[in-house]
C-alpha cells in the first residue's frame, strides 16, 4: 500500500488497530501510561524530599535535574541511531524501561543528596535508552497524515498515568500520614514492572519497509557522518526547539513556586494533577489538528501558552492563582509534546527516523542543564519571579524564530 505522503509505505492490510491506528501505538500508550504511574508517585515529592529531608538547595536541585535530563538527551541520539543501525527498536526499548523498574525503589533507600542525585541520573539515562526507538516504532507503523493523532493518543495516555501517579501518591500519604516519602519510592516500582511486562508481551515490531525516496539517506554506520544527512529545515527546528528549551527549567521549580506561596506539601500533588489533566485532555485533539492544518502553527501556539503561563507564575502574589495557572501550563505540552515529535519524524527519512528523533530529543534535553541551573541561580539570587520572567521571554523569542525562518512551511517532508 502507498500513503499519500511522497509515495511513502502505508501502515499494512490486515494489521489490528485501537482508534484507528497500528495496536503498537496503543500498547506502547499502555506501557507509557504505567512507567508515568510509576514516575510521576516519585517526582512530585522527590524536589520536597531532597529540601524537606536531604536539606538541598535550589541551585543543587537544579544542577541534579540538568544533569540527570542532559545527560539522558545525548543517551536519545545513541539509543536512536543505535535502533537504525540494527533494524531493531523493541530490546532497547524494554531496557530503557526496565532501568526505571529499578532505580526508584532504591531511592528509599538514599540518606545523601548524592545517592539520589546518581540514581535520578541512572533513571534519566533508562529515559535516553528508550525514547527515540520507541517513538521511531511509533513512526514507523503510522502514515504521516495519521502520525500527530498517533503521537497525540500516545502523550495522553502517557499523561493519564501522570495523572494516576500523583493521585496514588496523595491517597498514599494521606492514608498513612507519612511525610518523609520513602514508602512512594518503594511503591513506585509495582506499576514500573507492569510497564516492562506490557511491552515485552504485547509490542509487536515488525520489519521496517524503506521507502523508494530514503535510497542515499540510509545508516552508515558512522554516527557523525549520518548526522551531516538531514535537511536544512529539520535543522532549523531542532535550533529553535532548542533555543525554546533554554527557557524552559525544571518543572521542580513551579513545585517550588507553590510552597513558596504557600500551599502545603499534601496539595502539591492535587495541582499537580490539574496541570496533567490539561495535558492529557488535549492532547490528542491537539495532535489530530496537527495532521489537518499543519504542526508549526499548533507549535507556536504552544509556545505562546507557556510564555502566558511563566508569566503568571511570575506576576502571582498568593496561591489562589495557582489552579488556574497550572491548568493553562498544561496546555503547553498538550499542544506541543506529541506535535512535536510527529513534526520531527515528517522530517527524516524512515531509514534515519530514530537517529532524527534522538536529535530532537537531544536539542531539547540538553538544553536542560543549563535551563535548570540558570533557573536556580535567578531564583537564589535575583527572585523566584525572575525565573519564570526569563522563560517567558525565551518562548517568544522562539515563537518569532519559527514564525520568520520556517514562515510557508507544511508538514510535509521535504
Amino acid at each position: 500500500m502507498r500513503d499519500k505522503e511522497s509515495g511513502k509505505n502505508s501502515e499494512p492490510a490486515g494489521r489490528r488497530q485501537f482508534f484507528k491506528l497500528d495496536k503498537n501505538v496503543f500498547f506502547l500508550g499502555i506501557t507509557s501510561l504505567f512507567a508515568d504511574i510509576s514516575s510521576e508517585m516519585v517526582y512530585p515529592y522527590l524536589v520536597i524530599f531532597l529540601a524537606a529531608t536531604l536539606h538541598v538547595s535550589a541551585v543543587s536541585i537544579g544542577f541534579i535535574e540538568g544533569l540527570a535530563e542532559s545527560t539522558a538527551s545525548i543517551t536519545k541520539v545513541f539509543s536512536g541511531w543505535f535502533s537504525d543501525r540494527l533494524k531493531r527498536r523493541k530490546g532497547i526499548t524494554v531496557v530503557g524501561y526496565g532501568v526505571g523498574l529499578f532505580s526508584r525503589p532504591l531511592l528509599a533507600l538514599t540518606r545523601v543528596w548524592p545517592q539520589v542525585a546518581f540514581l535520578r541520573f541512572f533513571d534519566r539515562v533508562g529515559k535516553g535508552i528508550r525514547t527515540s526507538p520507541r517513538d521511531a516504532l511509533i513512526a514507523d507503523v503510522t502514515p504521516a497524515s495519521k502520525r500527530g493523532r498517533a503521537f497525540g493518543l500516545h502523550r495522553a495516555m502517557d499523561t493519564t498515568g501522570a495523572i494516576l501517579g500523583p493521585a496514588a501518591a496523595y491517597l498514599t500519604l494521606l492514608y498513612f500520614g507519612s511525610t518523609d516519602f520513602r514508602l512512594l519510592f518503594l511503591l513506585a516500582g509495582i506499576p514500573a514492572l507492569i510497564a516492562v511486562l506490557v511491552i515485552a508481551i504485547f509490542v509487536r515490531e515488525k520489519p521496517r519497509i524503506i521507502s523508494v525516496d530514503a535510497e542515499g539517506k540510509k545508516i552508515s554506520g558512522n554516527i557523525l557522518k549520518d548526522l551531516s544527512k538531514f535537511s536544512g529545515n529539520f535543522k532549523i527546528f531542532a535550533l529553535i526547539t532548542f533555543i525554546f528549551a533554554l527557557g524552559n527549567s525544571s518543572d521542580v521549580f513551579l513545585i517550588l513556586r507553590a510552597k513558596d506561596l504557600g500551599v502545603s506539601s499534601l496539595m502539591i500533588a492535587p495541582l499537580y494533577l490539574s496541570f496533567n489533566i490539561t495535558y492529557a485532555l488535549f492532547s490528542t485533539p491537539a495532535g489530530i489538528i496537527s495532521d489537518r492544518v499543519g504542526r508549526p502553527k499548533i507549535i507556536i501556539a504552544g509556545y505562546l501558552i507557556f510564555a502566558l503561563a511563566y508569566l503568571g507564575f511570575a506576576l502571582a502574589d498568593n496561591y489562589y492563582y495557582l489552579l488556574p495557572l497550572f491548568i493553562l501550563y498544561g496546555a503547553y505540552p498538550a499542544l506541543t509534546e506529541g506535535v512535536q515529535r510527529a513534526f520531527a519524524a515528517d522530517l527524516v527519512s524512515p531509514d534515519l527516523r530514530g537517529t532524527g528523533l534522538g536529535i530532537f530529543h537531544f536539542a531539547v534535553g540538553i538544553a536542560a542543564f543549563p535551563a535548570s541551573l540558570f533557573g536556580g541561580l535567578l531564583w537564589n539570587y535575583v527572585s523566584p519571579s525572575a525565573t519564570f520572567v526569563f522563560g517567558a521571554a525565551i518562548a517568544l523569542i522562539s515563537s518569532m524564530l519559527f514564525l520568520v525562518l520556517l514562515p510557508h512551511f507544511s508538514s510535509k517532508i521535504s
